[in-house]
């Protein structure tokens, strides 16, 4: 099994974590059910269900901790010769705007390394060499507000979709305009109390 980072436990917890499974281990060789196990262990069936598996292929070895999570694709040294382009921001690189998007860092560092990584792989070297998202502390200074606030009043109103209705929706009749309607309150209720 494998979870990145010891799947976010303290070392007291992954203990505990091997621990149910190789009691989840001692159920599936004595040929209990999957659900007596997840209920005496207290884990989902499917987690059961997937060690099963596992211990079919593998045994009891299969559900044991299969060690550390793999190295990163661009290691640290990697990532420190390739910051100073980073640094000198997203127009030097061949970008419009100076924004530094995790597509856009994907994309060079797919050019620099030859390395396709994830968004989300991007996020996390990052993360792990010290980068944060950044967001504007304050408001422009060119902000209008009296235009903000006249297009959220005007345009927006007719550019968004029409809301629909709640309740209940359009009956078909034969004859416009001589159909019966019925309020709901005045219908009798066949039986409910």
């Amino acid at each position: 099994m494998r979870y990145a980072q010891g799947g976010g436990l303290t070392p007291q917890g992954q203990v505990v974590r091997d621990r149910v499974r190789m009691l989840a281990a001692d159920g599936l060789a004595r040929g209990e059910k999957n659900t007596v196990i997840a209920k005496d262990l207290r884990v989902s069936v499917r987690s059961v269900e997937r060690w099963r598996r596992a211990w079919r292929e593998g045994g009891r070895q299969a559900l044991r901790p299969s060690g550390p999570a793999r190295r990163p694709k661009v290691g640290d040294r990697e990532f420190d010769i390739r910051e100073p382009l980073l640094m000198a921001g997203a127009v030097a690189q061949g970008w419009a705007d100076e924004r530094w998007t995790l597509a856009r860092i994907r994309l060079l560092i797919a050019d620099e390394l030859a390395v396709s990584l994830s968004v989300r792989g991007v996020w996390e070297l990052l993360r792990r060499q010290g980068w944060s998202r950044q967001q504007p502390a304050r408001r422009a200074v060119e902000r209008d507000e009296a235009a903000v606030a006249g297009w959220v009043k005007e345009t927006w109103p007719r550019a968004k979709p029409p809301r629909r209705r709640s309740g209940h929706g359009w009956s078909s009749c034969e004859v416009p305009f001589e159909c019966q309607w019925l309020h709901v309150s005045s219908v009798p209720s066949a039986g409910l109390a």
